[in-house]
């Protein structure tokens, strides 16, 4: 496992740091160090845009379709310098990293020269539909429904807990096509239009006070039969397919991430005096610890990643940072004391504070830890499942 980058990356490394700083003293100075996904959406449109219009929206994508044809080391290396730039949080994420990869691995030609460039561009910002009231960490219990009608489907169902719902302009939905089917089988992977009549988004309202997820109701809406991805009833390989991308490079922009609040907690300490305390010094010293193997494991994993394809210990890596974050935000608070428990004037959070909140649901989102042990078991191990009734 390489843990360095070839010298010759570096002018790749300083030519990403250089755009970066120019963009963010510049034109969308006001985007620095934003980390949710609420506030100044207009700009944030306009940023993904522009990191389209410079081919740096999805980089490892073909150049045909707005990318880069960039190697692992250089989305790596941008992802990295993404994050030291303290650049926003990406709106345009579930395209970028789920959406498109899913289409260049599974869709049809059609479906990659419609979409693509609009992803890459910054011109469609997309949303996730897998998580229903009855279907979270159990995602094959999936009761959307939709009915083939000609050369459309329509679309019955709920979804829940969907980020960016309320800016998306389409969805990936995995749905019910065979009625009469059970758990993973009869399930169908559609892309569905969100501005359309049928189509209801409401916002959840979290304890951070924001909007970042909603949910989303389908009542008879449409969507093309050309927009079925893979065959109908592959929608589990396909959702199974995407969860791969999950776990790939962004992996590495999220731990650069988990490093500056780590180095913004270290800064708070010392200056409130924490830093004296033993106890605290240990904690700090496990968390940069953790990061430290969290980054080796990472690029383990993308060092014997094939396309498409999760490598044993790719299954271990979800488990792993949620349960590492969620310490991190229960450090941040020990650090921050009572001050870190008073909100601002507009009843919102400082990001420290902001950060303990969010993290506490890391553990549950995108599979809960019981279900990831789960994973880990019978898919990497490969240990047989417990028959059920015992």
């Amino acid at each position: 496992m390489r843990l360095a980058f070839a010298p010759e990356l570096e002018d790749f490394r300083r030519e990403a740091a250089d755009w970066l700083e120019a963009e963010l003293s510049g034109p969308f100075k006001q985007l620095r160090g934003l980390n949710n996904h609420v506030d100044l959406i207009e700009a944030r449109r306009a940023w993904e845009q522009a990191l389209g219009a410079a081919r740096w929206s999805a980089i490892g994508w073909p150049a045909a379709f707005g990318g880069r044809d960039a190697s692992i080391a250089q989305q790596v290396i941008f992802a990295e310098e993404y994050a030291r730039a303290k650049a926003p949080a990406r709106i345009g994420h579930i395209g970028v990293e789920l959406a498109g990869p899913t289409l260049l691995a599974f869709g049809n030609e059609d479906q990659k020269q419609r979409f693509l460039p609009d992803i890459s561009g910054g011109r469609a910002i997309w949303c996730q539909g897998y998580s229903e009231p009855n279907a979270g960490s159990d995602l094959a219990n999936v009761r959307t429904r939709a009915r083939r009608e000609d050369s459309r489907y329509i679309v019955d169902g709920q979804k829940v807990w969907t980020s960016m719902g309320a800016i998306a302009d389409w969805c990936f939905v995995l749905c019910r096509t065979d009625p009469a089917s059970l758990g993973s089988k009869g399930l169908s992977f559609l892309l569905v239009d969100m501005h359309q009549p049928g189509v209801t988004v409401r916002p959840i309202r979290q304890m951070t006070g924001e909007s970042e997820f909603t949910e989303v109701f389908f009542d008879s809406a449409v969507a093309d039969a050309a927009n079925l991805v893979g065959a109908e009833g592959d929608g589990w390989k396909v959702a199974m397919g995407l969860l791969g991308f999950e776990r790939g490079v962004s992996t590495l922009a999220q731990q650069m991430q988990f490093r500056n609040e780590l180095n913004e907690m270290i800064a708070a300490a010392k200056a409130n005096g924490k830093a004296r305390d033993p106890l605290i010094r240990q904690r700090l010293a496990q968390a940069h610890i953790g990061l430290k193997i969290m980054r080796y494991n990472a690029l383990r994993m993308l060092s014997n990643t094939e396309h498409g394809a999760l490598s044993p210990e790719t299954y271990t890596y979800k488990l792993y940072w949620s349960q590492w974050h969620r310490d991190l935000g229960e450090l941040a608070m020990d650090v921050l004391g009572q001050g870190g428990e008073v909100a601002e004037s507009d009843g919102r959070f400082a990001p420290l504070p902001n950060m303990y909140l969010m993290s506490r649901a890391d553990t549950i989102y995108a599979g809960t830890n019981q279900i990831q042990r789960n994973i880990i078991a019978e898919r990497a191990l490969g240990l047989p499942r417990e028959p059920r009734g015992k």
